[in-house]
C-alpha cells in the first residue's frame, strides 16, 4: 500500500472511530467508587496502577546495563528528557495537589537519573579500555 492510500484509509478510520464514540454515551462510568478501596474513586486507581507502569518502565534497562556492566544498548538522551519532564510532572502533580502524580514522577526522576549515571560510568569505563 502506498503512503497516499495509507493515509486515505488512517483518516477514514480516524472518522469511522470518532462517529462510534460519540454514540457511547452508556460506556461511561457513572458510579466512581472503586470496588476495591472505597475511599478512593477509580480514577485514582487506575492512575495508581498507570503511574507504577511508567515509572518503572525504564528500570530493566537499568538492571540489565548493571548485569552487563557495559554501556551498549543504552541511549543516555532519552532516559534525561525524560527525567527533565518528569520534575515538569512533578510540579503539575504539586500544583493539582495529585500525591500519585508526585510521588511516582520522583521515583521516575531517581531512575532516569541512575540510568544516565550508570551509563556515563560505563562509557568512560569503556572508552579507558580501549585507550590502554
Amino acid at each position: 500500500m502506498n503512503r497516499a492510500g495509507f493515509s486515505k484509509m488512517a483518516r477514514a478510520v480516524l472518522v469511522l472511530s470518532l462517529l462510534i464514540l460519540q454514540g457511547c454515551d452508556d460506556l461511561v462510568i457513572h458510579d466512581t467508587a472503586s470496588l476495591i478501596a472505597p475511599k478512593l474513586q477509580r480514577s485514582e486507581i487506575v492512575g495508581l496502577v498507570a503511574g507504577f507502569g511508567t515509572t518503572f518502565a525504564a528500570l530493566p534497562d537499568l538492571i540489565a546495563m548493571f548485569r552487563r556492566r557495559s554501556s551498549k544498548g543504552m541511549n543516555p538522551t532519552m532516559a534525561g528528557i525524560m527525567g527533565v519532564f518528569q520534575i515538569a510532572w512533578i510540579y503539575y502533580g504539586l500544583l493539582i495537589q495529585s500525591r500519585p502524580v508526585v510521588v511516582w514522577n520522583m521515583i521516575a526522576v531517581v531512575i532516569n537519573f541512575l540510568s544516565v549515571g550508570a551509563f556515563v560510568r560505563f562509557a568512560r569505563r569503556e572508552r579507558n579500555q580501549a585507550v590502554n
